[in-house]
């Protein structure tokens, strides 16, 4: 007994949610031939039910508020995404907009400033694990949390 045809694995899985042509790929090339799977990926993305520009912006949307720009682009490159729509996905987050995901990250994770050059060091080693630049985990951990507050609302 044969397992379902390529175009309908493809189709499960842009189901569940957006793939890269990159992840698709890989979870496809079991499945089929290389020359299959690539006639399949260019007939997904003739229908737009496959788009790379696409599933990079909703990946984005969806994790921006966890994650700094770094740990997007990596996250992003890692799902083969190419370099140029990473950028385009990532055109809408500046600078003042990245200040403020971390600190309402910091603010999530931890309820007070750092008492300690330890805490200090695991706080700022949890919001660089989360992508965000040194020049931010400074500026956010060098606050007084009320000003945070008050800035953020």
């Amino acid at each position: 007994m044969t397992g379902p045809s390529l175009r309908e694995r493809a189709l499960r899985y842009l189901a569940r949610r957006d793939h890269s042509r990159a992840e698709l790929a890989r979870k496809l090339a079991p499945h089929g031939s290389a020359g299959e799977v690539e006639a399949m990926l260019d007939r997904m993305e003739e229908l737009s039910l496959q788009s790379d520009a696409r599933m990079a912006a909703n990946w984005v949307r969806g994790h921006a508020g966890r994650f700094g720009r770094a740990r997007l682009q990596s996250e992003l490159a890692h799902r083969g995404v190419p370099p140029e729509l990473i950028e385009e996905a990532l055109a809408g987050n500046d600078a003042a907009s990245e200040l403020e995901r971390a600190r309402a990250v910091w603010q999530a994770k931890f309820h007070a400033a750092p008492a300690d050059a330890r805490e200090w060091a695991r706080q700022a080693r949890f919001l660089h694990a989360r992508g965000f630049t040194a020049e931010l985990i400074r500026a956010v951990l060098r606050e007084e949390p009320e000003n945070a507050r008050e800035t953020s609302r």
